[in-house]
């Protein structure tokens, strides 16, 4: 399973001397990383073979935050290390708010979220003013484990999944939904809701598509990374979510598309604003951003878009990094890490389920690395 393939992966590593800030002590798993400490005899031999100077000055970047991030920041950053000696990148997934408290406490040099920073979010930020930066483009998926619906995916439209997350439709053979999924073999079993228990972009994604669609839920719920949820079991992470639905049968949840991948879960085909059923498909998730092509920080909502190919519960992912670096060579390592994450790193983002960013989003990333600068006050790139 995908989910539990996010294990740590490590490059060779040479003497430390630039880490202006300690890596997370979070007990989540790493999903690249680079081990901060002075190479033995053994790593030297590695280093010199590589053909990195023994004993030359490294650069070690930590990050934190979004889980919906971790299988692309999984094949990116070691891809962007082959080719980068000098610098390694440790990244922990914690859940998109763990991410933004880890870096406005200065414990990372970049946070990972899948909605963006408030306001409120970055008031007291130990690096000061704050840039956010679209990393990638995905979806959220309706997973679920329901043997009997294994042949063709369930139906479900926005208000039906709204009433089922409020727990006012409890059993699959329920009639509302019997009428989406005509001559399907719905059992007449509970259902078991599985959702986030810690404060997670996902949820903020997945909640505000059911608020766009369901007024019962936004008047009742409403949108956050955080949820007070009427009904169902809390998992850990996008990996804790949809291992618990896999372990629990009748179960549904919403993870991040790529957490489904190499496992028997299902995924729903969901209604769209014109009312056609789509499942979170590349060319779906393509055709709900492109019907805003233009986003910000502060208007960055792409849910229940409109166009007939559309998958409507999508959105962008951000990297949060300090507008002013106090250390020229960290700073320089991660605005080239993001410049190339939000370009040529985009090719590894397609091979896990992501959709490369359009050219206006990938304009917009780069004139905000363009206003990062290091500590003479100079801009970072070049």
């Amino acid at each position: 399973m995908l989910a539990a393939a996010l294990t740590a992966c490590t490059t060779t590593t040479t003497t430390v001397v630039e880490q202006p800030v300690a890596a997370s002590s979070s007990s989540a798993p790493a999903v690249s990383t680079w081990p901060p400490a002075a190479a033995s005899s053994s790593a030297a031999s590695a280093a010199s073979a590589s053909g990195v100077p023994v004993g030359a000055s490294t650069v070690y970047l930590t990050g934190a935050g979004s889980t919906f991030d971790a299988p692309f920041f999984d094949l990116a950053f070691p891809a962007w290390q082959q080719t980068n000696l000098y610098t390694g990148v440790s990244y922990a997934a914690v859940g998109s708010s763990g991410g933004i408290s880890q870096f406005t406490a200065g414990d990372v040099n970049f946070g990972a979220t899948d909605v963006p920073a408030s306001s409120t979010d970055l008031a007291g930020a130990r690096g000061g003013p704050t840039l956010q930066v679209p990393v990638d483009l995905g979806a959220v998926a309706i997973a679920y484990n329901v043997l009997t619906l294994s042949n063709t995916p369930l139906r479900l439209s926005g208000p039906i999944l709204a009433r089922i997350f409020l727990g006012q439709i409890t059993k699959w053979d329920d009639p509302a939904i019997a009428a989406l999924n005509p001559g399907a073999d719905l059992p007449d079993a509970y259902i078991n809701v599985v959702h986030r228990s810690d404060g997670s972009g996902t949820t903020y994604i997945f909640s505000n598509y059911l608020s766009d669609v369901s007024p019962a839920w936004a008047a009742k719920v409403g949108m956050g990374r955080s949820l007070n949820w009427p009904v169902g079991i809390g998992g850990d992470g996008n990996a804790g979510v949809a291992a618990d639905i896999e372990r629990i049968s009748y179960s549904i949840g919403y993870v991040e598309r790529s957490y489904t991948t190499g496992t028997d879960l299902g995924y729903a085909a969901i209604a769209n604003r014109d009312g056609r059923y789509t499942t979170p498909t590349p060319a779906a998730i393509a055709a709900d951003a492109a019907a805003k092509p233009r986003i910000t920080d502060t208007d960055f909502s792409i849910v229940n878009e409109p166009g007939p190919a559309a998958y409507p519960i999508c959105g962008y992912s951000w990297v949060l990094i300090s507008a002013h670096q106090t250390s020229q060579p960290v700073g320089e390592a991660l605005v080239s890490l993001l410049s190339w994450l939000t370009k040529a790193g985009q090719g590894y983002a397609a091979t896990v389920g992501y959709v490369p960013l359009p050219s206006a989003i990938r304009q917009l990333a780069a004139s905000t690395l363009a206003s990062a600068t290091g500590p003479s006050g100079h801009a970072l790139t070049s």
